[in-house]
């Protein structure tokens, strides 16, 4: 009269139960464990044992094992020394392993059947909707069924050792190291590799068997005598193919050797295990040498929701779409510049104005610099003559963004080198210098101008070669613009810019930052006061160290018709001020504003501010309000 009561999501794998597992601990079973219990309809005798697997608070706490169709089930089944019963043939249906009346139908029809035929014997005590988790084909869109077949392993102890010490030695490095506990979890954890597919394609493995004897033939090459030997058709998995890719594309042994062991492996870390530890492992076991010295893990492109872009969720944009709008540099360098070290990219088509607007930005600049040669003639002899402290700055910024350039990409960090490069184009190139030069090319003499674009020119073909791994095609395109006596040459193969210390000068930097702050002082109060750009202004500077030359860009940059400089000036009357690094900047608002207005305006903020400010002291005299404030 005793039962044992299990739950299942797969009634049909019933007919190969060999088993029923229950917690050791579980107390409802104690007296059952080491005995046997009849399986229904089946009429087999199995053993119901204990196994740590089983959770006792989940379902009934007893668990039905069919090790032939569930991978936990399978373990179990050899720890326990089960029999092992398959019941389905590869197509799914149902195979002589069960009773006659269940034979050689599909699984979902052997499902009705059996929960059917349970009925009827009165053994179904419910029967519930139950939420499950279960894999599914992605080629086939059908539940993927556990099936155990005879497959090539290829034993993995021994052949991991080596490749993880390369590792964790730090003979191969990784970027970011992060990855090496990955890497250090799944060799530690190894398993014998399944390298046998059931496809129509691929290497096929190099077994034979003898067809008389059905003796085993492993090796390269065939059986001399081939026609008394069958080959394995499986074919060998990608990855056991995959592995060997570091060492066996090439057509000689003197290619291979000039090119094995290379410097760098970039890939995604999803294939950290698949692609990179086993080409570590080739490596080391037939060439007795590592693949690569570094590797870099690149991000993973996700859409703006965190999903992984891929085709069957179709959130995945056609990249040549994406050129097609914006550009392939724009294309390239955005993904760079939004993608950090070790870190996945949350991408979104509009990014990519980041890259055309960079690019923009760039053509102007150069289209700027060309128009000008039109007039003013260019002379290599002049490229030194005639530099202030501007030109000081900029050549000194641009070593400095060579330096930290080349730090950045020696450490692997590609995002951080697009925003060095990106912020010296954008800012002190585009934003400043060529704002400054302007005050020369458009006043200076004609060797002045000659030496000041000339100047400029160089130094924009110099500044397009860091940007050019990243904007292959339109800085190839202005560099070849910029001097016509290149034929042929190509930007790729000329020599890159080397960081020179001595062009560094820091007393050139912190002028120009004292211009560059001032500058920006007296344009935010014009934005603050609504003063229009085109109206020309009165500015007093109160200021011991402010030289000439650094007044004339001052003037020029923000409109000044009147630039009074003294270290002993006193505040003019209604006039806008602001301090900059000890220079006290006044702007005499009389005439360009309407007094009363701006009075108004600034009675109504202060009130504002007044209003907001008793809010904030009435919530926070509330004891209970701040008894429950975060």
């Amino acid at each position: 009269d005793k039962f044992v009561i299990v739950a299942t999501t797969r009634p049909e794998t019933m007919l190969g139960d060999t088993g029923i597992a229950v917690n050791p601990h579980d107390e409802r079973y104690a007296d059952l464990i080491g005995k046997t219990i009849v399986l229904p309809i089946v009429g087999r005798e199995i053993p119901l044992f204990a196994d740590e697997y089983v959770d006792k608070e989940f379902g009934t706490g007893a668990v039905k094992v069919t090790p032939a169709h569930d991978v936990n089930d399978y373990e179990m089944g050899l720890r326990h020394k089960l029999e092992i019963i398959n019941i389905f043939n590869p197509d799914a249906t149902t195979n002589d392993n069960v009773p006659e009346e269940f034979r050689h139908i599909d699984r979902f029809e052997a499902r009705k059947k059996v929960v059917a035929k349970l009925e009827e014997l009165g053994l179904v005590l419910k029967i519930e909707d139950y939420t499950n988790k279960v894999g599914y084909s992605q080629r086939g869109n059908v539940p993927i069924e556990p099936y155990l077949s005879e497959q090539w392993f290829m034993k993995m102890d021994e052949l991991c050792k080596p490749a993880l010490e390369v590792v964790m030695e730090g003979k191969v490095k990784f970027h970011p190291e992060h990855w090496i506990k990955t890497y250090e979890h799944w060799m530690t954890n190894i398993r014998d590799w399944c390298i046998s597919r059931q496809l129509w394609w691929g290497h096929r493995i190099p077994v034979w068997y003898n067809n008389a004897t059905k003796e085993i033939y492993c090796e390269v090459e065939p059986p001399k005598d081939i026609e008394n030997w069958t080959q394995e058709t499986d074919v060998l998995d990608t990855w056991a193919s995959s592995w060997l890719w570091a060492q066996d594309v090439f057509t000689s042994e003197e290619e291979q050797k000039y090119y094995y062991p290379t410097s760098l492996l970039v890939t995604a870390p999803d294939i950290i295990f698949f692609w990179v530890a086993r080409m570590i492992i080739a490596g080391q076991y037939f060439m007795k040498d590592i693949p690569f010295k570094d590797v870099y893990f690149t991000s993973l492109v996700r859409d703006s929701q965190g999903r992984k872009m891929s085709k069957s969720l179709g959130n995945s944009p056609d990249p040549l779409d994406l050129i097609d709008e914006y550009g392939a540099d724009a294309l390239r360098f955005t993904i760079n510049y939004i993608a950090p070290l070790g870190q996945d990219v949350l991408f979104s088509n509009e990014k990519c104005e980041i890259g055309r607007n960079f690019a923009n930005k760039m053509w102007n600049a150069g289209r700027f610099l060309l128009m000008n040669s039109q007039n003013i003639k260019l002379d290599p002899a002049l490229k030194d003559k005639h530099i202030d402290f501007t030109d000081r700055w900029i050549i000194s910024r641009f070593q400095k963004t060579i330096k930290e350039f080349s730090e950045a990409l020696d450490k692997f960090e590609v995002n951080n080198a697009s925003k060095i490069v990106y912020s010296f184009v954008w800012n002190d190139f585009c934003d400043w210098y060529v704002e400054l030069a302007k005050n020369r090319l458009y006043q200076g003499t004609e060797e002045v101008k000659s030496a000041t674009l000339t100047r400029a020119i160089v130094l924009f073909g110099e500044m397009l070669k860091l940007v050019h791994p990243f904007m292959p095609y339109i800085s190839e395109e202005i560099w070849q613009l910029l001097d016509e006596r290149r034929p042929g040459e190509s930007i790729s193969v000329s020599e890159f810019p080397k960081f020179d210390s001595s062009l560094v000068d820091e007393k050139a930097e912190r002028e120009i930052e004292f211009v560059q702050d001032v500058v920006t002082a007296i344009r935010n109060i014009r934005g603050e006061m609504n003063i229009s750009p085109a109206k020309a202004i009165t500015v007093y500077l109160k200021s011991e160290t402010l030289t000439e030359e650094q007044q004339r860009y001052i003037k020029s940059l923000v409109k000044i018709e009147e630039l009074h400089v003294d270290a002993n000036l006193a505040k003019p009357k209604a006039s806008a001020s602001s301090v900059v690094k000890g220079c006290d900047i006044f702007i005499p608002l009389e005439g360009l504003i309407d007094i009363d207005v701006e009075k108004q305006r600034i009675e109504k903020e202060i009130n504002r501010l007044t209003g907001s400010l008793e809010g904030v002291k009435k919530k926070l005299s509330n004891e209970s309000f701040v008894a429950k404030a975060p």
